[in-house]
């Protein structure tokens, strides 16, 4: 991840509308606060192209920061380019928010994550314990990613049960989503 510069913070919000729906960017300079999915409407079904190019600004501060410029780019990059591979995806952002530069098992895991499971891969709970240096610990990471502050760029859509189901995506609100995101990335690794 990339080093967080330490200034004054000055929370700022942008609005984004998305093939998942309304998605909201909290940041300020020193980086991405979170990402939230709103499921503002329900969503329609998901086959094919996205109904709507993504990620379209709808609201938020005409100035923002070039962290949370970089946010949408890598947003409109991921949900735009189905075809082209992770690695021409841009920089994701800076992040700033306790839980990911605190040193618990949950920033242990949230990092091992975005650093090695890539596109279109999946992995267990399980095996993602194992790779976060607590093999038995496959429970806490079910709570790490229901704590990710920063879904799609941290992927916690991509972790698995054991079984090869999917398993619960927003607290199973958002289930429909993570089969929709999963699809997408194989879409990319296919193009």
């Amino acid at each position: 991840m990339r080093e967080q510069k330490e200034s004054l913070c000055t929370p700022k919000t942008i609005s984004l509308l998305s093939p998942l729906g309304k998605i909201q960017v909290s940041g300020c300079e020193n980086g991405v606060h979170t990402i939230q999915i709103l499921m503002d409407v329900a969503p329609a079904e998901r086959s094919g192209e996205p109904p709507l190019s993504c990620c379209v600004v709808n609201g938020g501060p005409a100035e923002t920061g070039p962290e949370l410029r970089r946010c949408v780019e890598w947003l409109r990059a991921y949900f735009n380019q189905p075809s082209s591979a992770e690695t021409l995806l841009p920089p994701p952002p800076a992040f700033h928010h306790p839980a990911l530069s605190a040193d618990t098992f949950t920033s242990r895991v949230l990092h091992v994550l975005m650093k090695d499971v890539k596109m279109g891969e999946t992995v267990s709970y399980k095996r993602l314990a194992e790779m976060a240096g607590n093999p038995a610990a496959a429970r806490a990471v079910g709570g790490a990613m229901r704590r990710n502050p920063i879904p799609l760029i941290i992927p916690c859509h991509r972790v698995i049960s054991s079984s090869g189901q999917s398993g619960p995506y927003m607290g199973g609100r958002g289930d429909h989503l993570k089969q929709w995101l999963l699809a997408h990335e194989r879409r990319r690794e296919e193009g």
